[in-house]
């Protein structure tokens, strides 16, 4: 029996989890509750009590029941986040204008909003840390915001390197790190016992009946930094697997957080004056300093988790078709999930840095964190219920399951809402941008295929004419990378039309994406003959999966049908496509269509996004009207 891969041991993938899952959630402390304490005016024993209830029960409901035990339900093939809602919902391949084809313009803005998560996270974990040192020194106040960009920018730029060092030092310093605010948690629960009264509900349901409108909505807001991360569980399923993010959440993540909570409480509770850092006055005056450190570490790590989570999910976006090809560099040769794309890497950074720099500390960057996630949040419960409808689970108890979270989450949207102004527009600003890039891109491809599509030949009738007024044929093989599964590439067509020659063996190569996480070995490679030594051959790769053509077309070589075909010896062909934009077909106003096509004429060029060695690159140039 082979040896067990060591990854994939439920202790071993509970442990790596607790970095790359739930080191956004597990930094929430720094700050979630101290945003709420201020919002509800202050940390009297009424608001101490409703709030520490409200985040209790909220990570119960929100976090424990929805996400860890139902929502991670909602896989695809192991696979979880919004691709992979979409992908089972098969909602790119919806008609124009059909019910489906809205649910592919909510996922796509669930998925943007992602990216304007991703900007604040790191930029308000590493703030929240770094602003520890004013307790015991605040004439260092000014070095915060230069201290926090120098870590970010140092982020930044080691990512490049690859993270699978860093990696493997994740889980075990989270795992103290969960230790480690256990502990405080505990102090604080000590010194004031009567916080564990917060447990109940009802103090959560009076302080928020009691405040008054305003008061409730900014505390709902407030309290919703808490939750964020948790949406982390579904994204990552796929990398560990249900029950390791379920034992990590239920032993350890819940338990830590939900005690440091209380323990926060309690210490207001006793000494209100702490409400100006509940989590670092928490900590024993000697041991300040380390925990700075050691926080900044675990907000590093929590930042570094969505960083790499931001590839990933650009890399699916490109395998469906929802963004334009990217480079895409793998950082170890051993482990293909491992990537790093420098366009997104990059555009992260000026975001995180621009919220630094326009909102300076963690309580402005307060405002204008919790929007994207809660209407994120939102998309997933709503994506997630056609899902469990599409597999014939009851309606009425998917509407009431659903609809009760939809409520609750709908509730934390319209109370983030009001911090829009306070600084909830950027994310939003970041999302939106994002969306219509994506959209843009869809649509635009989309026509763009259709009218090649109306170019292409047939397959019979090219045959027929090679038949006919046959070439010279060249001695050799040659591959032509084509978009489509059927008719006769453009490039070809222009070839032989000016050049009269033709290889003996051709090759038209295609990538499809289909909508599964992976693709099955047997089933990677489909070779279709078309004629006069022509064979398609169509490699089919998941949305989870790098498309690599090149290590695909060395197997398909070993097949009987290509049998002589060297893959080092073949000449190919790359289209060159110009997209000119025309007033004159509809699909999209002029300006978009030049967007498109602006956005295609920089994206990654084919023969490098596929690998193809340039010495065996020929590429024919084409002109095409959308």
């Amino acid at each position: 029996m082979p040896p067990q891969d060591p990854r994939r041991l439920p202790a071993i993938a509970v442990l790596t989890a607790l970095g790359v899952v739930y080191g956004d959630i597990g930094t929430s402390p720094l700050y979630g509750l101290k945003q709420a304490i201020d919002s509800g005016g202050g940390p009297t024993p009424e608001t101490v009590m409703g709030v520490v209830s409200l985040i209790f029960w909220a990570l119960v409901l929100i976090v424990g029941l929805k996400y860890a035990i139902l929502i991670l339900r909602a896989d695809n093939r192991g696979e979880g986040g919004i691709v992979a809602l979409l992908a089972l919902l098969d909602a790119r391949h919806a008609p124009r204008g059909s019910p489906r084809a809205s649910l592919l313009i909510v996922g796509l803005v669930g998925a943007a909003l992602l990216y304007g998560d991703g900007v604040i996270t790191p930029a308000i974990s590493v703030l929240s840390a770094v602003e520890g040192l004013k307790i015991d020194a605040p004439a260092l106040a000014p070095v915060v915001v230069p201290v926090t960009i120098a870590i970010l920018v140092a982020l930044f730029l080691v990512q490049r390197k690859g993270t699978e060092f860093v990696g493997r030092i994740f889980g075990p310093v989270m795992l103290v790190w969960f230790v480690a605010i256990a502990v405080l948690g505990i102090k604080g629960i000590l010194q004031s016992p009567a916080i564990l009264a917060a447990i109940s509900p009802h103090h959560a349901v009076l302080y928020l009946t009691h405040a008054g409108p305003g008061i409730a909505f900014a505390v709902l807001g407030a309290a919703f930094l808490t939750l964020t991360g948790g949406e982390a569980m579904y994204a990552d399923m796929g990398h560990f697997g249900r029950l390791p993010i379920q034992l990590g959440w239920f032993a350890i993540v819940s338990p830590a957080l939900m005690l440091n909570y209380l323990g926060q409480g309690g210490l207001l509770l006793s000494a209100p004056h702490a409400a100006q850092n509940p989590f670092y006055l928490l900590v024993p005056g000697w041991a300040h300093y380390p925990m700075i450190a050691f926080a900044t570490l675990a907000t590093v790590i929590a930042s570094q988790a969505i960083i790499s989570g931001a590839y990933s999910l650009t890399q699916q976006a490109m395998q469906l078709g929802f963004l334009p090809r990217m480079r895409v560099l793998h950082t170890a040769s051993h482990e293909k999930g491992q990537i790093y794309i420098p366009v997104v890497n990059w555009l992260l950074a000026i975001g995180t840095l621009a919220a630094v720099l326009i909102f300076g500390s963690s309580d402005a960057l307060g405002g204008a964190y919790g929007i994207a996630v809660s209407m994120l949040m939102a998309v997933t419960t709503v994506l997630a219920a056609l899902v469990a409808l599409k597999w014939g689970y009851n309606p009425l108890l998917v509407v009431a399951v659903n609809g009760f979270f939809l409520v609750i989450e709908l509730v934390f949207v319209a109370a983030n809402m009001t911090k829009l102004i306070e600084g909830g527009w950027f994310p939003l600003l970041l999302a939106s941008v994002i969306a219509f890039l994506m959209l843009t891109w869809r649509t635009g491809w989309l026509l763009l295929e259709q009218e090649r599509s109306k170019l292409r030949q047939r397959e019979d009738e090219f045959i027929e004419w090679v038949v006919r007024t046959p070439p010279v044929r060249l001695p050799g093989a040659a591959a032509i990378f084509t978009a489509a599964t059927t008719g006769i590439p453009l490039c070809l067509t222009h070839h032989l039309r000016h050049n009269r020659v033709l290889h003996e063996r051709v090759l038209f190569i295609a990538s499809v994406s289909v909508d599964a996480p992976r693709v099955e070995a047997a089933d990677r490679i489909k070779l279709v003959p078309v004629g006069a030594g022509i064979t398609r051959v169509l490699f089919y790769f998941g949305f989870m999966e790098s498309p690599d053509v090149m290590e695909g077309l060395k197997l398909a070589c070993l097949e009987p049908e290509l049998h002589g075909i060297d893959p080092e010896n073949i000449t190919y062909y790359f289209r060159r496509v110009m997209v000119i934009a025309s007033s004159k077909a509809s699909g999209m106003a002029v300006w978009r269509k030049s967007l498109f096509a602006t956005m295609h004429l920089n994206a990654n060029l084919p023969a490098a996004y596929f690998g193809v060695p340039t010495a065996q690159v020929v590429e024919v140039g084409l002109e095409v009207e959308i």
